[in-house]
C-alpha cells in the first residue's frame, strides 16, 4: 500500500513525533506495513512557507531541514505534474479552497494511495481514503 504524508505529518514525523497518532507512528516506524510513502513537491514549499511567516522555527537552514527530512524510509518525492496539476482543479464533489491541499488530495488520488492526514476537513472528503 502507498501513503500519502499530508505537509503537517511530514514535518511532526520529522521534528515533533509525538504530535502523531498511535496508528500513523507504528505505520511510519515500520517500513514492512506500506510499499511507499510519497510527499508532494507542494510539501517543501509548504514548509519553507511557515518558516517564512515565522510559524514554524527551526534551528539549521531550511534547506538542509528539507534534505534531512526527505530522507526517510521509502520516500519518494512527488512532482506536480500535469495530470496532478489538473485534477487538482477538477476534484469531485465540493472540497475547499486551499490550493495546496488540492494538490495534494490530486496526489493521492493520481497515486491511488491512502493520506495520512490530521486536517478535519480532508478526511470528511469522501472522494479518498485517510488516515489518522
Amino acid at each position: 500500500m502507498k501513503y500519502v504524508l499530508d505537509t503537517h505529518t511530514w514535518i511532526w514525523w520529522n521534528a515533533n513525533p509525538d504530535k502523531l497518532s498511535i496508528d500513523v507512528k507504528e505505520l511510519l516506524g515500520n517500513p514492512d506495513r506500506f510499499s511507499e510513502i510519497l510527499l508532494s513537491a507542494i510539501s517543501p514549499w509548504e514548509f519553507c512557507k511557515l518558516i517564512e511567516k515565522k510559524r514554524y522555527l527551526i534551528s539549521n537552514h531550511p534547506l538542509e531541514w528539507i534534505d534531512q527530512a526527505l530522507k526517510m524510509t521509502k520516500l519518494r518525492l512527488v512532482p506536480l505534474t500535469p495530470a496532478i496539476s489538473y485534477r487538482s482543479t477538477s476534484l469531485p464533489g465540493s472540497f475547499h479552497a486551499d490550493p495546496a491541499d488540492q494538490i495534494i488530495v490530486a496526489t493521492v488520488m493520481e497515486e491511488n494511495a491512502i493520506l495520512i492526514t490530521k486536517d478535519g476537513l480532508i478526511q470528511n472528503y469522501p472522494h479518498l481514503r485517510t488516515l489518522w
